[in-house]
C-alpha cells in the first residue's frame, strides 16, 4: 500500500510540474483571435457611425452661433469657428474641428448659414460631408 501511494504521488506532481504544451497556447491564441474579430466586425461600423453623429451634433450647436453672429455684426465677413471660439460666443471647451480633424468650415449665404464637416475622406463637396442644415437636394 505504501508503494502505490507514492507511485500515484510522483505521477501528480510530474503531472502538475509539466506545465503548458504548445499546442495549448496556439488553441488558446486561436480562440482570442476569433473572438477579437467577432468584436471588430460589430465594432467598427458603430464607431464610424458615433463619429458621423458626433459631426452632427457639432455642428447643430455651431450653425445658431454662427447665425446669431451674422445678425449682430451684418458687415463683417462670414465668422469661422475659430473666430467665435476667440470671441467668446463659444465655449473655450468646444472643439473646432470634427472627429476626422479638419476644422469645421462655415459657409455663409445670403440668406442662409451651413456649418459643413469634410468628413471622414477630408475632402470638400463629397457625399460623405456632413451639412447643417442639409441641403434641399438630400431632403428630397
Amino acid at each position: 500500500m505504501k508503494t502505490f501511494g507514492k507511485q500515484v504521488w510522483r505521477k501528480m506532481r510530474r503531472a502538475s510540474s509539466r506545465g503548458v504544451t504548445l499546442i495549448e497556447i496556439l488553441i488558446v491564441l486561436a480562440i482570442v483571435g476569433l473572438i477579437a474579430g467577432g468584436v471588430a466586425v460589430v465594432a467598427v461600423p458603430k464607431y464610424a457611425e458615433s463619429q458621423k453623429n458626433q459631426a452632427k451634433n457639432d455642428a447643430r450647436t455651431i450653425h445658431p452661433v454662427a447665425e446669431k453672429w451674422r445678425v449682430d455684426h451684418p458687415g463683417d465677413n462670414c465668422p469661422t469657428v475659430e473666430l467665435l471660439r476667440d470671441k467668446k460666443e463659444l465655449s473655450q471647451a468646444s472643439k473646432v474641428t470634427d472627429p476626422w480633424d479638419s476644422p469645421y468650415k462655415i459657409n455663409c449665404g445670403e440668406d442662409e448659414i451651413q456649418v459643413v464637416s469634410f468628413g471622414p475622406d477630408k475632402k470638400e463637396n463629397t457625399n460623405d460631408d456632413i451639412r447643417i442644415p442639409e441641403q434641399a437636394s438630400k431632403k428630397e
